[in-house]
């Protein structure tokens, strides 16, 4: 299997990089690999930083998978609703790097973090399932309705508008923007001032506050998806 994430320890945080040499597809191995870094990362005890790679953070779901519907596409469609909760429940804080285009999937990722920056430029962010042909899936709804600005839900879940950066942190996929090369630093000041909290009652307070969210999200995945 080809190495598509990567994982570093440093002294107050954990680095996992993503990079196929594409787009950052999430398939069967990409999540797989996510689900392994996070492992070493929750051991570990530290704030995590996930990474894309230059001008791509991740254009969603491989749709290699998805076009071809059945037991394949319901079974990526559960693996990536459970990095969604995952990550939503991360014992400790999960920084978001989003270094660039990041659609359908790859925007309800951003909506499982606790903290988002991504990168001006002519990058796209956002849930594009109805422009190509796809139905949002109830865990994507149930994200999106709990975690975007109400006066956008509408236009990007149903119309799939897309934002660049500034549009992004209107609409609630990010938290603020920078450019390319204070982008990583960024996030890096951000896991060292977020190192600083105490993880027990991070982990305990996030609970209590995405408590509304994680039981819809159960509720979500089996309509769809069965007993979750």
């Amino acid at each position: 299997m080809a190495t598509l994430v990567e994982c570093s320890q440093e002294s107050s945080y954990t680095l996992v990089s993503m990079d196929d040499g594409k787009a950052n597809a999430l398939g069967f191995d990409m999540l797989a690999q996510l689900g392994a870094a996070l492992d070493v990362a929750e051991g570990a005890g530290k704030v995590v930083i996930i990474a894309g790679r230059p001008g791509k953070f991740s254009a969603g779901f491989d749709l290699s998978v998805m076009g071809q519907g059945g037991d394949g596409m319901l079974s990526l469609l559960r693996s990536g609703a459970e990095l969604s909760r995952r990550l939503l429940n991360f014992p400790t804080p999960v920084v978001l790097a989003v270094s660039g285009h990041a659609l359908a999937m790859g925007a309800l990722l951003l909506l499982s973090a606790d903290y988002r920056v991504g990168v001006h430029g002519t990058y796209k962010i956002g849930l594009n399932e109805v422009a190509i042909g796809m139905t949002l899936p109830y865990f994507g709804v149930e994200l999106a309705r709990a975690r975007l600005a109400k006066t956008h839900l509408g236009a990007a879940v149903s119309l799939a508008r897309i934002y660049d950066a500034a549009g992004a942190v209107e609409a609630g996929y990010l938290d603020e923007a920078v450019s390319d090369e204070d982008l990583l630093p960024r996030a890096i000041a951000l896991a060292e001032q977020f190192s600083r909290l105490d993880m027990a009652a991070h982990r305990q307070t996030k609970a209590r506050t995405r408590e509304p969210l994680n039981a819809a999200l159960e509720a979500a995945i089996g309509k769809e998806l069965g007993a979750a």
